[in-house]
Parts: structure tokens; sequence; C-alpha cells
């Protein structure tokens, strides 16, 4: 009897304060966009409320976006202002230089639409008690539960990769006692048809739809039924019990008990370089048969094959971080409490995989990566278009692609960028005067525009001016063969473009008045300087940002030429250039330069730290090997401090672990997890204010999702950190994570980590070689090296 009293009072101490690392859960439906659960195959998305009597859903479509291929050849004559350009800057004449560059702008990028809204009515005329609200990260299946009039109503929601449809199962705890309307509408232009237990909507996206920060301009949004991306979006209804009427514009259930709603996506995007309208795919044919096929399955197998296919994936990586004693509470009570610095190990945890779950929902259509929202978008004109920005924004959505073992996440992104590489060779010509190569600047979209934005001169050059994109996704390339050890891909798909882009930056170097190779003009994204005589501008020669990337982008190139025995005078050339670089500088106050000279920052606390990008993702800086460029980044950080934007308190995060400071990251990570309030397209603010809102997406604010990657790709660089040639275990955990356990960390020449710590030291780990290389483990300063078979593991003798 003792005996069980005791398990009987574990077992409510564990409810009453164990919290699952990973489920989101709340005891009210969403009221704003930032409180829904998200869903997502890879390709479709839905935002789900759970609302009682009626639930409201957005759908998305991650290759709906308004306009079609781009016309490179936009500005032909551009590159001859380059030379003008070139010669203001010598000249010191930064004032003309910044107005120059406004001569080397091209057209806005198009923006992600939203497909529309579905909603569930139901005819509810109690209250509703014991409401529930989960997001089962593990399974990818949300769910809503709650009770009326002592019938308690269940639904549980998932959208299949393996089946292309979504489903949500609805269930009423009495016969006859499920009723519900379905209906359908969108932003978008449309028409609906009904049929039997069908609704049928179908349209197209606007040919044109301006960014929202040039504010409200006529024509802002255009359509043309002759043009642009046409979308079907089907429904049906299996019922158990009752039946099934129509209206015009929507399905009616009855007196069921049980009902499963399907819902089949498809738009006409046939490629980046295919007209939607005269050369798209057979939107409404697959749409059909996408619908028919999952028709003719069971609810439960379809939920099987979902949650195969997601677990594939997900089950990979495990953390645990030891014992919590946070209490059982809502999502969002809790990211409040947290706020208030108390402990809650499991929701890091959480965050940690969200950023996971979230990849793997939004990462899988080739040629097509998540964008800024990753693929949830409820706004016509969203922020910042929802697009690519890489000056940062995309490549952080990657950076755990990798190290978080979703390396098939990645290949989203890499085959944009070969996409790119087509577009950026006219860019480079037309815009830059480079006549090898490719070249793409600050912003894309899903046709792969590669030029300079700014609506042909009203740019500020500040951020429409930077043409060092390319370079920089160009990394992407060798983090993936690094990782994977695949040489066919390497050779066959990823070295050309690779070594595209290095051909470019060779062609863009010019010499300084030492003889040294710098850009110019050169900007440092979305930062301003300010000169010795008082000028506050955002063209210069040979910023620190740009020589980073090159150097990476040369290295890389180096590297991967050399392991496919190929180009040995390319590799000749680029040494002797990688040689010549202006190398990087520390400032009169010990911080890292981010100009060419020691000027002040027009704003020393920005959002961009662009010019640390040798720190972090790149691995030119490191406190072992290069320790007074080392300190001046760690100066850089301090002197900015950090409140930032949430994006950027995510490359902080990782910024810190590369410093090998674990407490300071951590620090961090408590500021991306700052709770913020909902209120959906609020006013932007660049200066801070960056957190978490109630769903655990990240907040700029408004919501941009690569905070959230960031953030899920700092843990790993916490806990595990590799070169080309070494890993090194623990370089940077903090004093909050005394004990825990990983498995599944992957580290650069094809491993994987797994290890148990306590008292903040390693008791055991293990490394699993996927290709047979030479392994070197660093751990505590001391090295150890291993010798593993290919498929083999191996216990770290410590």
């Amino acid at each position: 009897m003792k005996n069980l009293f005791l398990i009987l009072l574990l077992t409510i101490s564990y409810s009453a304060f164990s919290q699952s690392p990973e489920k989101l859960w709340y005891n009210q439906p969403a009221q704003h966009f930032e409180e829904t659960l998200v869903l997502g195959n890879g390709t479709a998305g839905a935002s789900v409320f759970g609302g009682v009597e009626s639930d409201k859903i957005f759908l998305n479509d991650i290759t709906l976006w308004s306009g079609g291929p781009v016309d490179p050849y936009m500005n032909p004559e551009a590159y001859k202002n380059i030379p003008a350009i070139r010669e203001a800057l010598a000249n010191e004449d930064y004032q003309l230089a910044d107005q120059l560059q406004k001569k080397v702008q091209g057209k806005f990028s198009e923006s992600y639409a939203p497909l529309g809204n579905m909603y569930l009515h139901f005819p509810h005329s109690g209250e509703a008690k014991n409401y529930y609200r989960e997001l089962d990260i593990s399974q990818a299946v949300s769910k809503v539960t709650y009770e009326i009039d002592g019938v308690k109503y269940t639904r549980e929601y998932f959208l299949s990769n393996p089946d292309k449809v979504f489903v949500i199962k609805l269930i009423a705890g009495e016969k006859g006692k499920l009723d519900f309307e379905l209906k359908f509408d969108s932003q978008l232009k449309y028409k609906i048809t009904t049929a039997g237990n069908e609704l049928k909507a179908s349209g197209f996206v606007p040919v044109k739809a301006l960014p929202n920060y040039v504010g409200n301009q006529k024509d802002a949004v255009v359509f043309d039924e002759t043009k642009g991306t046409r979308f079907a979006s089907f429904f049906t209804i299996k019922n158990s019990g009752g039946e099934v009427a129509k209206t015009d514009s929507s399905l009616v259930v009855k007196d069921a008990t049980e009902a499963v709603v399907l819902v089949s996506i498809a738009t006409s995007f046939n490629g980046f370089d295919k007209d939607p309208a005269t050369q798209g795919k057979d939107y409404l044919g697959i749409a059909e048969n996408q619908l028919k096929n999952a028709s003719s399955k069971s609810f439960e197998a379809l939920k099987k094959a979902h949650i195969a296919d997601y677990q594939h994936f997900y089950k990979r990586v495990e953390l645990n971080l030891g014992t919590t004693t946070a209490p059982n509470l809502p999502t969002d009570e809790r990211l409040k409490r947290y706020a208030e610095g108390k402990e809650d190990k499991n929701l890091e945890i959480l965050y940690f995989q969200y950023g996971r779950y979230l990849l793997i929902a939004s990462s899988r259509t080739p040629g097509v990566p998540a964008n800024l929202q990753g693929l949830w978008n409820p706004y016509m004109r969203p922020p910042w278009s929802s697009n690519y920005t890489i000056n940062i924004n995309a490549e952080e959505n990657y950076w755990g692609a990798e190290t978080t073992n979703l390396s098939e996440m990645h290949n989203s992104l890499l085959t944009f960028v070969n996409n790119l590489s087509k577009t950026g060779e006219v860019t480079a010509k037309t815009f830059l005067g480079v006549q090898k190569g490719w070249a793409a600047c600050h912003n894309s979209d899903i046709w792969a525009m590669s030029n300079p934005v700014g609506n042909f001169g009203n740019g500020d050059p500040v951020w429409a001016n930077w043409y060092m994109g390319g370079t920089w996704l160009s990394t992407h390339i060798w983090e993936h063969y690094i990782f994977t050890q695949n040489k066919e891909w390497l050779k066959n798909e990823g070295y050309p473009v690779l070594k595209g882009a290095a051909e470019f930056c060779l062609g863009w170097l010019v010499e300084d008045k030492n003889g040294n190779l710098i850009t110019s003009p050169s900007t440092s994204p979305e930062n301003n300087y300010v000169t010795d005589k008082g000028y506050r501008g955002a063209t210069l020669y040979g910023g620190t940002a740009d020589l980073a990337m090159i150097r990476a982008c040369f290295e890389n190139t180096i590297d991967a030429a050399k392991a496919l025995n190929t180009d040995a005078a390319l590799v000749k050339e680029l040494e002797t250039a990688l040689a010549r670089l202006y190398p990087f500088k520390v400032g009169k106050n010990g911080n890292l330069q981010e100009w060419y000279h020691d000027w002040e920052d027009a704003d020393p606390k920005h959002r961009h730290q662009s010019h640390l990008f040798g720190l972090h993702p790149g691995h030119q800086i490191t406190p072992l090997k290069t320790p007074e460029l080392a300190a001046a980044c760690r100066k850089t950080l301090e002197i900015k401090g950090d409140e930032t934007t949430g994006w950027s308190k995510g490359w902080r995060i990782n910024l810190w672990a590369r410093l090998l400071d674990g407490n300071r990251a951590y620090k961090m990570i408590r500021e991306l997890l700052r709770y913020v309030e909902p209120d959906g397209m609020r006013k932007t603010n660049y200066g801070g204010g960056g957190g978490t809102y109630p769903n655990l997406f990240d907040a700029h604010p408004p919501f941009q999702i690569d905070g959230n990657f960031g953030g899920s790709a700092a843990f790993a660089e916490m806990l595990v950190q590799s070169s080309e040639n070494e890993i090194t275990l623990m370089p940077a955990l903090p004093d909050a994570w005394q004990e825990g356990s990983v498995k599944g960390l992957c580290a650069r020449g094809g491993f994987e980590v797994s290890m148990e710590w306590k008292d903040g030291k390693i008791t055991k780990a293990s490394i699993l070689s996927k290709a047979g290389n030479p392994c070197k483990v660093i751990y505590a300063g001391k090295t150890y090296d291993l010798k593993i078979g290919k498929g083999k593991s191996a216990e770290v003798k410590l």
C-alpha cells in the first residue's frame, strides 16, 4: 500500500511539474496569427486557430507567388555606371558614390501570396468547457478538444507529405452530435464550385504585388486573369453517420458522429523560368488526383504514413537538458514565466526541436526554400514581401540544416541557388560589368531574381546596392558537401555553381592604393558609416563583410576543386588572389572594423553584424587560431549589446558560441525567448524588441522565421563545433546545462555525435562515421584521434 501511494505521489508530482519538451499547448483558441498552430508538409501549410464556434485555418502553398519569370536584362546598361562610382570612391567622394549607385538598380522582388482561408463553422449553443489545444511536434499532429452540454468534441489535424493532403478528423462524443459547415474564401481572385461532398476552389495570384514598405501606392496589387500562377484548393468530406449537403459555396454536415475533411492543394508553378499561365503544371488535375488517391485510404492509414515519413527526419536528434522543476503550464504562460528568469529546461528543448520541426514542415520543395515567413503567410503584401532576403535571412534559415541532421531539407536552398546562378550570370554582366561567373544581390524570389533592387533608382543604396548575395549563398554548397561527403553531388551539381560565384568575385575585385584586392563599390548590409569628415553614407570600398565572404568563397572553391582534382589553373589564381585580399583590421575601440577605414558606425548597436561573418557562419576567425581578431569580434558584440531584433539575436547566440562563451550565448537564448504580445503586422521595430510569440514564432517584430532557425542552430553550435578536420565537444556549455544528453548532431567530415554529461563534464561520447574519414576529437583541451570504419560507431575514451 505504501508503494502504491508513492507511485501515485510521483505520478501527481510529474504531471504537476513536468512539461513535455515536444508539445505546444494552450487552454484557449488563437485570436491572432502568432497564436496559431502551424502545420506543413514542405510545400503546403496550414495555420490553425482552433476556434469553438468557428475554426479559421489559413492555407498556403510555398510555390504561390505573384509575378512570373524575371527579365534579367531589365537594366542592360547599368554596368556603365560602375567606373564612375569607382572613380568617385577613389576621390573619396562618398556622397557622389551613393548617388550614382542608384543608377545600378532594378525591380523589386515579387511577393509570396496567401492562398486562402478555410472555415469550419459549428452551430454550438452552449458554453465550451475544458478547452485544450496542442501541437505535438514529435508527430506533427495538432489537436483540439472541448466539451459543450456534456458532449466532448475532438479535432485532429495533420499535413501529409506522402499523400499531399491536409487531413482533419472531427469527432463528437455522442452519436449524431457533429454538425458543421465548411467554407473557403481568399484575397486572391477565385471561384468556387460544389458537387456532392466536394468543394472546389480555384483562382490566380496578382501579376504584381509591391513590397509593404513602399506604402499604399496606386496599383500596388495588380491582377491579370491571363497571367500569373494558378491555384486549386479542393475539399472533400467523408462522414460517419448523418449526411453531407451542399450550397453554392459550402459543404454542410448534419447529424454525423465522425467526419474526415481532406484538402488537396496544387499550383501551376512549373519552375523559375516557366510562365505559370502558359507553361504551367496541370494544377487542377494534380489537385484532383491527390484528393482521389487520399480519399481511397482510411484516416488511420493516412496518419500512419504521415507520422512515419515525418519521424524519419525528426527522430534523428534527441536532446535532454536534465531535471526541470518548471510547472505544467500552457506554452504562452511558460514563455511569460521564463521571461522572469525562471528555469524551464524543457521549454528550451522545445524551442530547439520546434526549429527542426519548422524546417521539415517548410523546406521539402526543390528550388523553393523556406522564405522569410517559412511558408505561413496570411497577408497579400506580407512583411518584406515574405521573400528571400539573402543578405542574412535566407542563409540563417538553413544554419541548422546540416548540424541538426536535416540535410535533405537543405536541398530546397541548394537547388534554388542553382536557379539563381542562371539569372545571376546576366546580372553580373549587365549590372556589374563582370563577364564571368554569376552574382546575386539583396533580395530574391521564387523566380530567382538576382538584380539589385530599389525600383530603378528609388532605393537607398544602404540596402538596395549590395552585391554579395551569391557569394554568401555559395558557401552553403561546400557546407553541404563537407557534411555529407557526397562527391558525385559536388561534381555534378554543387561545384559548377560554386565555381561561378568565385569567378564573379575574381572579376569584381580591384586594387587599392597599396595593391590589396578589395571590392568597389561596396556596402555593409543595411548599415551606414560616418566618415572622419562627418558624412553619413553607405557606399565605400573594401567593406569587411564583402571580403570575409569572398575569402570563404575562394577557400571553398579551392578545396572543392582539389577534392575533385580539377581546375588547377583556377586554383592557383584563387590562391594568389586570396593572399592579396585586404586583411581584417582592429579598430581604435578594439572592435573589428566594419569599414575599410576606422570610421564610426552611424548606429553602433545596429542589428546587422555582417562584418563578423568570418567568425560565424564563416571559419576564418577563431579564439584559438586568431585570438586577436576573436577578441575584436567580442568587443564588437559588447558594443552592440544584447537588445536587437529576433533574427539578430539568433545570430548573436551563434557568434557567442563560436567565441566559446556558453554563458553569454545562454543569456541570449533567454533574450530570444522573451515573450512578445501577438498583434499581427504591427509597426516594424528595427532597433530591438525581438523575442518569441505565443506559438513560438520568432518576433523581429513582426513575425520572421529566421530567428527560429538561427536560434535552434545555436543550440547545436553550443554543444558541438567542427571544422573539416576536427570535432570539438562541448565548446560552449553554459552553467545552466549542468547535466544532459544529446544524440544525432552532425559534424563536418561526415560524422554524427552523441554524448552524455553530468556536472558540466562529459561522461560518455560516441562518434558515428558515415564516410570512414579520419576523426580528430577535441574536448577540454585534449585531442583524441579515432579511426572509424564507414557506417561504424566508436566511443571516445575520455
